[in-house]
């Protein structure tokens, strides 16, 4: 254990021997929840099982799942957040989309973009699959094939699975989305830096973000690394062809056109399988908000144009408009989950073409500006509208809770950790009724913050043999400015225990071994 705080391996081991026997392996304090909660939470699944077999009964299946995971868009960035117009950034599809159902005023993420990308996926943290930073164009990084997808867990149970959007979870062919579960998926490799790149190089104004780059000839040939394919469309057993067109070729006019065919794909996919006899997942992994701008949203009367991704996410509020109006037009609105999610805070490196925080920190932080993300699900008839739950939500909880939801939870392994959280009874019966009382920050393989019910800790480096923590109350300081270590000199040992059943799980669970060692990552030396 780095830093002030000690663990306890012993104890975490009894809690593990103590819990309720599951088809998975929870962190050690969501096993210590889970007993404390066994009776009541048994008498609110079995109920649950019934609202989803009357569910099936009418439809004939099991519930189709959508999941929308958006990019670099700030906790009150939104309009039912306090931003939308008012900041120049007109959500109103959103923001209904909000109303309609759940809205998540404590929902959560990984601090970047490829970490969330592999908790989605794998209800996993990064720190356990060995996948520790964010992928850049050359690196032979990427998601294990022994990592099980959500696409893997549903497409055991007759799932028809495909995915649009940002991908970023390796180049390589092993790490595909096609052969990581999905049937079909339309993807891009990388982050929207490199579409800036080339055309930072050609500009020859030394005004664009990326004046140094060499151009792609020379990057080529000095790096080894090949720009000239952006994007692919991969099946399941058939490999994958290069996107054509500008929707695959780097430039900053690619994520608009890609944006565009990608919502017209997945419309057509939803009207092509609304009366299948099996369900769909589909995972839209768009590129609002990077920093390339909409054309067609960029003269917006509400739309701050001097800020290029305002006029993209309002492409997106017109996109996610067209889906859930597909979704009622085909009558399958009652039987399709929707969850809405950005993948981490805002990034400011652009300003003033940026998303936007009421929070301390940003894009990369274990301070809530950068985990605490703007998030909300959709399901009518199903989640009641006009909610605003206290209840905390970690993107983790979206693998565990979508194999519940799809009859899949034994499909999920056994031999490792899963911090995922089931949380469909949040879903369904409402506030109060969410799982979820622990959180772990990690920052690459350095767990920098945790959380239990409204107190936060961020870890520190210990002193004469006092405990290396601030201490904060999230609920009642958000914004993380009043933290110090005394206040909280009765939560020590508590947390202490808290992290002797989150480190003991470890011991019993190791982490996957990183591709890339640690001495030849770029960090800090000794973080």
């Amino acid at each position: 254990m780095k830093h002030g705080l000690r663990t306890s391996a012993a104890f975490a081991v009894s809690m593990a021997i103590a819990a309720p026997a599951s088809s998975f392996e929870p962190d050690g304090p969501h096993l210590a929840n889970a007993q404390r909660n066994a009776e009541t939470w048994a008498a609110e699944d079995a109920e649950i099982d019934a609202k989803l077999a009357a569910l099936e009964e009418k439809f004939g299946k099991k519930p189709n799942i959508i999941y929308i995971l958006t990019d670099d868009v700030g906790w009150g960035e939104l309009g039912w957040q306090g931003g939308g117009k008012h900041r120049g950034t007109p959500s109103e599809t959103l923001d209904k989309m909000a109303f309609e159902g759940m809205r998540f005023w404590s929902g959560y993420a990984e601090p970047s973009c490829t970490p969330t990308r592999i908790a989605i996926n794998t209800g996993r943290h990064p720190v356990r699959t060995g996948l520790l930073t964010v992928l850049w164009p050359g690196q032979v990084d990427g998601l294990s094939p022994e990592e099980v997808t959500t696409a893997e867990v549903l497409s055991e149970v007759g799932y028809q699975t495909a995915m649009w959007g940002k991908w970023h979870l390796g180049d390589l062919p092993e790490h595909a989305p096609e052969n990581q579960g999905y049937d079909y998926a339309y993807y891009g490799l990388f982050n929207g830096a490199p579409d800036y790149w080339q055309a930072s190089y050609e500009d020859q104004s030394g005004t664009f973000p990326f004046a140094d780059f060499p151009g792609n000839e020379t990057y080529l040939e000095e790096a080894g690394i090949d720009l000239s394919i952006g994007g692919y469309v991969g099946r399941k057993g058939e490999g994958r062809i290069p996107i054509e067109g500008a929707a695959g070729t780097l430039s900053p006019e690619r994520q608009e056109a890609f944006e565009n065919e990608s919502i017209s794909q997945i419309t057509e996919y939803v009207k092509e399988h609304a009366e299948d006899e099996n369900p769909f997942f589909i995972y839209w992994a768009s590129y609002a908000q990077q920093i390339a701008p909409s054309q067609e949203f960029i003269d917006h009367p509400m739309v701050d144009k001097n800020n290029r991704q305002a006029s993209f996410m309002a492409l997106h509020n017109k996109h996610v408009g067209q889906l859930l109006e597909t979704l009622k037009a085909e009558g399958i609105a009652e039987n399709t989950l929707v969850v809405w999610i950005s993948d981490n805070g805002p990034m400011y490196a652009f300003w003033p073409t940026a998303g936007y925080t009421l929070l301390r920190g940003a894009k990369g932080d274990v301070l809530e500006g950068g985990v605490r993300v703007p998030a909300m699900a959709w399901w009518p008839g199903m989640i009641q509208p006009m909610q605003d739950p206290m209840d905390v939500i970690h993107v983790t909880d979206l693998f565990t809770t979508a194999a519940r939801i799809g009859g899949a939870l034994d499909k999920i392994p056994s031999d490792r950790i899963t911090d995922g959280i089931d949380q469909t009874s949040l879903l369904l019966n409402g506030e109060g009724h969410g799982r979820r009382q622990f959180m772990a920050h990690y920052s690459a393989d350095v767990l920098g913050a945790f959380r239990y019910n409204d107190h936060k800790i961020h870890i520190t480096e210990g002193h004469g043999g006092l405990p290396g923590m601030d201490f904060y109350n999230v609920k009642r300081d958000p914004g993380e400015k009043y933290g110090a270590l005394y206040p909280g000199l009765w939560v020590v040992q508590p947390m202490q225990k808290l992290l002797g059943m989150h480190y003991g799980r470890v011991e019993q669970f190791p982490h996957r071994e990183p591709i890339t060692p640690e001495e030849a990552r770029l960090k800090a030396q000794g973080h």
